[in-house]
């Protein structure tokens, strides 16, 4: 019982700039507004870094939900990777990387999620997850290449 999948995100943005962008708890927060997604624990505005937690409080599907993550790796400007310590999955991992192309910069998620509760969680992971999760990525992807400024 898990769910892995892809999101690739092109942009004419430097690397660098986005890699930065997306370590920044105020744009993940400002990206996540739909679901009133706010830092409440640990760092809590600006850019999170290698072994620092965040704790998350946000409500999707009506439901109030809290997420505690940490950057357990990360190359500067080429990937890092947070993870769930405690919150709402029996396991979340999620990694992101930067390539350059000949004309724009790659980021790539790359996540891998489990619900808990046995079949119950399989079947929501088959129901609602397993579309749910790629669309908020790919919103997030989106506010994040088209702002220019925080």
């Amino acid at each position: 019982m898990a769910v892995y999948f892809e999101c690739f995100t092109r942009t004419t943005m430097p690397r660098q700039e986005l890699f930065d962008k997306s370590l920044s708890i105020d744009a993940h927060a400002s990206s996540m507004a739909d679901s009133g997604e706010q830092a409440i624990g640990g760092v809590t505005s600006g850019q999170i870094s290698l072994g620092e937690q965040v704790t998350w409080r946000a409500r999707h599907f009506g439901i109030p939900v809290r997420m505690t993550s940490e950057i357990s790796e990360l190359e500067p400007a080429v990937s890092f990777t947070d993870q769930q310590l405690r919150g709402p999955f029996k396991k979340f991992h999620h990694v992101h990387e930067f390539y350059d192309s000949a004309d724009a910069t790659i980021m790539v998620d790359k996540i891998h999620f489990e619900a808990p509760l046995g079949p119950l969680g399989w079947l929501v992971e088959r129901l609602v997850l397993g579309w749910y999760m790629p669309r908020l990525i790919r919103a997030r992807n989106a506010y994040l290449v088209g702002t220019t400024a925080l």
